[in-house]
């Protein structure tokens, strides 16, 4: 797919480029990002230049990792964040991932973004299903995925490997319907097992 940028009332959601490598480093210092996303820790030089790059690019040429900066729409804007878009399979359903800049924490830019990656993911990709998943602890990141309409399905044992260690984690989905959106294909959902017949 051709890479392409997404638009809301604040922010751009673009492809990541090399020009990204310096605010990409100075967000990844960040403890709290280093502790619950699966950035390297310590965060390098190399690191960011691989990621905008390398990685970004060649994700987007093959359709497999789809990341998007965040970024103020306002001129010269800030990067706010990172987010990604990756394919979880071959049957419709994909994943997404986020981090938040610590001065742009709280003001509800990554729930805009996700909302507009999300619409994006079910009308550009097809998606059907957009998971996400962070590890158990992570409540920012709940509190994201929640504002932005994703139900949460419950917890998975031993699901993400960061930095060596395998950890549990919590996950939650959005579908089409979720968002008013018409699905692909079509879902029939499991009957109330605890209604009354």
């Amino acid at each position: 797919m051709e890479p392409l940028t997404l638009t809301t009332e604040r922010l751009l959601l673009r492809p990541f480029g090399p020009q990204d490598a310096e605010a990409v480093l100075t967000a990844c210092q960040d403890p709290e990002i280093q502790r619950w996303t699966v950035v390297p820790s310590p965060y390098t030089r190399a690191d960011a230049e691989l990621f905008t790059r390398k990685l970004s690019p060649e994700g987007w040429a093959d359709g497999t990792m789809y990341n998007f900066a965040v970024v103020s729409r306002q001129e010269d804007g800030p990067l706010v964040g990172a987010l990604g878009v990756n394919r979880h399979s071959l049957t419709g359903t994909y994943e997404i991932g986020f981090w938040t800049g610590r001065e742009h924490r709280g003001r509800g830019f990554t729930t805009e973004a996700v909302l507009a990656a999300a619409r994006w993911s079910f009308t550009g990709l097809g998606a059907d299903r957009l998971e996400w998943r962070a590890e158990i602890g992570n409540a920012p990141s709940r509190a994201v995925a929640l504002r932005a309409g994703f139900r949460m399905e419950g917890d998975q044992r031993s699901a993400l490997l960061n930095k060596g260690t395998r950890r549990d984690v919590w996950i939650g989905a959005l579908i089409p319907a979720d968002l008013g959106l018409p699905g692909t294909h079509p879902y029939l959902p499991a009957p109330d097992v605890g209604a009354a017949s």
